[in-house]
C-alpha cells in the first residue's frame, strides 16, 4: 500500500538523528515492524477532506501520530510483560525499548507541535496512562483505548491539514473502525483497511458548509 511506504518512510526520516547508533537501530525496528494503519488513516483524512494540502504536510503529521503510537504500542507491551520484574535478569535490551519508547512519542509530539492536533496529541497520551492505571489496579477503564484515541487523533491530525476543523463525522468513524479492529496488535494497513474506506471517509468527511479552508499551520513548516 502506497500510502503505508510513504509513512513508515516519513516515520523513520523523524527519528534518523537519534544517537547512539544502537538506540537509533531498536526505534527504526519498531518502525519497521508496526502496522502503518495510523498514519495512513492520517494521510487519508486529509485528502478526503481537502485533496489540495500539501504533501509535505501531511507526511509529516502521519509521522507524528504513527510515531506517538509506536511509542505508546511499545510501552503498553512493556507493561504487560513487566521485564524488569525480574531482577535477576539485568537485560539492556529493556532498557533500550523503555527508552525508545519514549523517544517516539517525542518525536510524534515534535512533529504536531504547533497543530490543530497538538491538544488532542496531548489528551492521547493522558487517556492512555488514564487506562493503565486503572487496568493495573483492576479497575473498569474509564477512558478509550489506545487505538480509538489514535485513530481520533489521525482524523485531526489528517483533517485539519488545510487549516480547517477536522469534521466531526470522520472522526467518529475513524473511532468505529478502532473499535471494530479487534485485538491488538493491529493488521497492515492494506489488510485492516475495509474495501471503499476512502469513499466512505470522503463521504462523512464532507465539509458541510462553504466557509473558505484556512491556510495550513505554521508547524507544518
Amino acid at each position: 500500500m502506497e500510502e503505508a511506504e510513504e509513512a513508515r518512510a516519513a516515520a523513520r526520516e523523524a527519528v534518523a538523528d537519534i544517537e547512539p547508533d544502537g538506540l537509533r537501530a531498536v526505534i527504526d525496528d519498531h518502525v519497521a515492524s508496526s502496522s502503518m494503519l495510523p498514519g495512513v488513516l492520517t494521510m487519508l483524512s486529509a485528502r478526503v477532506v481537502d485533496g489540495a494540502v500539501d504533501d509535505h504536510a501531511v507526511t509529516r503529521r502521519a509521522a507524528g501520530v504513527q510515531l506517538i503510537y509506536d511509542g505508546l504500542r511499545v510501552t503498553r507491551a512493556l507493561v504487560d510483560a513487566e521485564p524488569w520484574a525480574d531482577t535477576d535478569d539485568d537485560d539492556p535490551e529493556d532498557d533500550l525499548d523503555i527508552l525508545a519508547a519514549d523517544v517516539l512519542v517525542a518525536r510524534g509530539f515534535r512533529l504536531l507541535a504547533r497543530t490543530e492536533s497538538a491538544e488532542q496529541a496531548v489528551e492521547t497520551v493522558r487517556a492512555f496512562g488514564r487506562e493503565q492505571t486503572d487496568q493495573h489496579a483492576d479497575r473498569e477503564p474509564t477512558d478509550r483505548g489506545l487505538e480509538a484515541n489514535v485513530f481520533e487523533l489521525a482524523a485531526i491530525a489528517g483533517g485539519s491539514a488545510a487549516g480547517s476543523e477536522a469534521p466531526m463525522a470522520l472522526r467518529q468513524y475513524l473511532v468505529g473502525l478502532a473499535d471494530n479492529h479487534g485485538e491488538p496488535p493491529l493488521a497492515a494497513a492494506g489488510d485492516a483497511l475495509p474495501e471503499g474506506v476512502e469513499d466512505v471517509m470522503a463521504r462523512v468527511g464532507s465539509l458541510q458548509s462553504e466557509d473558505p479552508v484556512g491556510t495550513p499551520s505554521v508547524g507544518d513548516h
